[in-house]
């Protein structure tokens, strides 16, 4: 008999339109628990009702499953009720018995491994961070379309054979925009377009002529109007939104500073950390099970005693991303442990999962960090002072491999 952990349970089949609720609540003498099955809609005061609901019967803990965007609201309103604890658990680890599927019996079966403690809850950062992570979230997406835009507004002056990003170093520069414009417009001649040039473009004065005596085409000038007006809400959109992100991370200054002393770690890289994780790591017994919950460590695939190849662990894609691009540069800091260990790892198993383990570390890192402990760079030496042994080992092969005979000694003043 599994022993009973949450006396007074609810489950929850979140939907776009309706919630299936199934209660489970012991009863004084013991017994079959008295259950209940009430459906409710997703609009506020059909939520107001559910937690009402739930309130008069007792109930203590709410489960559900992340399923899409649904589960947010539904979240939100039982968390203010402050009488209800709210269990968000990952589908996958509460799937039911394959077979007879129904809402009823998916509500059934959550308020049942409710009730015997064995689901697990999924980390949610507390409602501040969550709007953060919201803000942080949708500039990100706001970047990626700018980038997009700028890539399409490019090929199409490539294709019709303005040359332009081969002069400019940033077409979207001051002098850059006012050509495009000039572009657009159509009526400026090639000599007049290049004049607007700014900076060491001015040099480039006659191969600029050359690069813009192209007619352009009237769909042409359309279709650059519309990009370049798209980069440049984009931009809007962004300034915006940094000047609300940069309000709600006042109160963080301390942890973004002591972030933004790591390698690699720029004001985009620690807000979103803060906004992905929080400034609370307790919720997250040690740094493994943070870096597990984030997707930068591997995978376990063991079968039959045997250790077999498993690819990265799902995570968190925003965080697992911006780490593995903050690895990168940290991979280029001179001095920095992070480098030594990354161009090591690099020949043996490849960029890409090379940026992968330095994204681990780096996390790992960032975990001692938000508990407040100072950070502090092992150096680019550490690794051989570690096993001085190991690394000659490793040198000497080298030298062996190029046709070198190696015959070492150790010098009186650095003992092994």
């Amino acid at each position: 008999m599994v022993d009973v952990i949450v006396e007074r349970g609810a489950g929850l089949d979140v939907h776009e339109a309706t919630i299936v609720v199934s209660t489970l609540c012991s009863q004084p003498g013991g017994g079959r628990p008295a259950k209940a099955i009430r459906t409710f809609g997703t609009m506020r005061e059909e939520l107001a009702a559910l937690v009402a609901w739930l309130q008069s019967l007792g109930i203590t803990h709410a489960c559900m499953e992340a399923t899409g965007v649904y589960w947010m609201p539904v979240y939100a309103a039982i968390e203010a009720s402050g009488t209800i604890t709210p269990v968000l658990c990952n589908a996958s680890h509460i799937k039911n018995v394959p077979g007879r599927k129904t809402d009823v019996k998916d509500c059934d079966w959550f308020a049942q491994l409710l009730r015997h403690g064995l689901v697990r809850n999924s980390f949610v950062p507390a409602k501040p961070f969550r709007e953060l992570r919201e803000l942080t979230r949708y500039r990100r997406s706001l970047v990626e379309t700018q980038a997009s835009e700028r890539q399409r507004l490019i090929k199409l002056l490539e294709g019709a054979g303005i040359k332009l990003a081969g002069q400019l170093s940033d077409v979207f520069g001051v002098g850059g925009r006012d050509i495009l414009r000039a572009l657009i417009a159509g009526t400026a001649t090639p000599q007049e377009m290049a004049k607007l040039a700014r900076g060491q473009a001015r040099k480039k004065y006659a191969t600029l002529v050359k690069a813009l005596d192209v007619e352009l085409g009237v769909h042409h000038r359309l279709m650059l109007e519309c990009q370049l007006d798209r980069v440049e809400s984009a931009e809007a959109d962004i300034a915006t939104l940094d000047k609300e992100i940069n309000r709600r991370l006042l109160p963080y200054a301390k942890q973004m500073a002591a972030l933004m002393r790591m390698p690699g770690v720029d004001r985009i890289v620690a807000m979103t950390v803060i906004a992905e994780i929080g400034i609370d790591v307790s919720m997250f017994p040690t740094a493994g099970h943070l870096a597990a919950w984030a997707g930068v460590c591997p995978g376990n695939h063991q079968s039959a005693g045997k250790n077999k190849p498993a690819g990265a662990r799902k995570g968190n894609i925003y965080l697992k991303t911006t780490l593995c691009n903050a690895a990168t540069s940290a991979s280029r800091k001179n001095g920095s442990y992070y480098k030594d260990k990354y161009h090591k790892l690099k020949a043996r198993i490849g960029g890409g999962k090379a940026a992968l383990a330095i994204a681990h570390k780096l996390l790992v890192a960032i975990y001692h960090v938000l508990r407040g402990e100072p950070f502090r760079d092992l150096g680019e030496n550490y690794l051989n002072q570690r096993n001085p042994k190991r690394a000659a080992a490793r040198h000497v092969k080298f030298l062996e491999k190029l046709g070198y005979s190696v015959k070492l000694e150790l010098l009186p003043q650095n003992p092994m």
